[in-house]
């Protein structure tokens, strides 16, 4: 890590509820400043990789996450300076309330572990409330009093009143934030025809909306330009973050002599779940990164070490079995030792096959989407050394998925973590055998920057013997 500039000022969009526009607004401010004059580094609080893709189609430049609980609470600072660098400002989104994070009936802290109210705190950046203004009136003035007085440690710089049904009723909402004393930053009108569409898992993700998702983005944009007071939030923004700066290759440590292994990551619209840090981290370690589209693509030559991140492979069954070649070269890869780290959507590929339709059978296992949603931050212990962990060490992960394995285990594998839910018995979950690491937990690789550097070194190593 190293020291630099002064830190880039942010502000903060954050609800008192789920559902309240976050994701419109700060998705149109991101644009709306964009379209100003201002470069603008985005980011979202927790592990959601579906915001910051809208995020990014906004900025011009790649969304990130800041989750304390994934990387550790010291890594969020240094990883918004590196996201941020060279930025004239940053739009940080929030997750579901302002409060709202980790669940822990042991904490006393009146702000959650994870929530939007940690990140505001350790950035030093004033929190803008977005507020669904439906069916609020004068009451709204001790909702904002609640808001603003609950935990010292977080500011509340402003409000924007979102979805007003009429002048009168913007006037009433108004009246309410000035006897609290907190500027009213924006009023937007309620506008059903910006609603994105959603999908099982919330929105769908920009990578897979093409054309209207960027239509979408500029329609937020033009929004947030006509009803936000663009140079009130702009002087509102503010960060006391110092020290240093996240720096990947610091991270990674020497790089080996000799040449450098391609690892390949799946992307289009089937995967479309990660981090930023990912990229940055592997490229650090010594790997050349290219990315393929399993729904069309084949391995690229002399690949020898495979990424398959999250994403909604059920929409695209049909085209992933279709593939059949690059199914057979993930299956060769594998049989061959080769690394391969499979998360959710990278555990459903590698599985025998999903929803009926034939996968790249590594894991001799079968999957189908549900109605059951599996969500929540895991504290997990790597039971088996794979090419990422060592057997023993621990991690925070998240899980977040409608489909089910038809099976827990698979034969000639061993289970990647085990941990213990809240209400149940311990589980064990994953699967290792070889090179492969593949589960449904979602791991930041900031939060553990050694796995990566494990993985390009069995890369490598790979890379030597064939």
């Amino acid at each position: 890590m190293v020291i630099s500039l002064p830190a880039v000022p942010a502000v903060v969009i954050a609800a008192p509820a789920s559902g309240s526009g976050k994701t419109t607004v700060a998705t149109g401010l991101v644009g709306a400043l964009r379209e100003s004059g201002c470069t603008v580094a985005p980011f979202k609080v927790g592990p959601d990789y579906i915001d910051p893709g809208y995020h990014g189609l906004a900025a011009g430049r790649p969304g990130r996450n800041l989750d304390p609980v994934m990387v550790g609470a010291q890594r969020i600072a240094p990883l918004y300076r590196h996201g941020s660098s060279g930025c004239d400002l940053a739009v940080v989104e929030g997750v579901m309330g302002l409060f709202d994070g980790k669940i822990d009936a042991a904490s006393h802290e009146p702000s959650a572990e994870g929530s939007t109210a940690q990140v505001a705190a350790l950035l030093g950046a004033p929190v803008v409330l977005v507020v669904d203004a439906r069916g609020h009136s004068q009451s709204l003035a001790a909702v904002l009093h609640g808001f603003s007085t609950y935990d010292s440690g977080v500011r509340i710089g402003g409000v924007i009143l979102n979805r007003v049904g009429s002048p009168r009723h913007e006037h009433v909402l108004r009246q309410a934030c000035e006897r609290v004393g907190l500027p009213v930053l924006g009023a937007v009108p309620r506008m059903a025809e910006l609603e994105v569409p959603s999908r099982h898992l919330g929105l769908i993700p920009a990578a897979e909306h093409g054309a209207d998702a960027v239509d979408a983005v500029d329609a937020m944009t033009r929004l947030a330009a006509r009803h936000l007071d663009l140079p009130a939030i702009r002087a509102l923004a503010s960060s006391a973050v110092d020290g240093p700066v996240w720096d990947p290759a610091a991270e990674a440590g020497p790089i080996p002599p000799g040449p450098r292994p391609t690892v390949a990551i799946a992307g289009g619209r089937a995967f479309t779940f990660g981090y930023a840090e990912h990229r940055e981290l592997l490229n650090a370690a010594g790997a050349d990164v290219i990315t393929f589209d399993p729904l069309h693509d084949t391995l690229p030559p002399g690949t020898s070490g495979v990424v398959l991140p999250g994403g909604f492979p059920e929409e695209h069954a049909v085209a992933l079995a279709d593939n059949s070649v690059l199914l057979t070269q993930i299956r060769a890869l594998a049989t061959a030792g080769a690394p391969i780290h499979a998360e959710c959507a990278g555990l459903l590929y590698l599985a025998r096959s999903l929803d009926g339709h034939a996968m790249a059978s590594v894991v001799g296992v079968d999957a189908s989407f549900g109605s059951r949603l599996t969500l929540g931050y895991r504290e997990a212990v790597a039971i088996t050394d794979s090419t990422l962990f060592s057997a023993g060490e621990r991690v925070v992960g998240h899980e977040f998925h409608r489909t089910s394995l038809a099976a827990a285990e698979a034969d000639g594998f061993a289970p990647a973590w085990g941990w213990r839910p809240w209400d149940g018995d311990p589980a064990r979950e994953g699967f290792v055998r070889g090179g492969v690491h593949a589960s449904y937990l979602h791991t930041h690789p900031a939060g553990h920057p050694a796995a990566i550097t494990r993985f390009v070194a069995a890369a490598r190593t790979f890379s030597a013997h064939v």
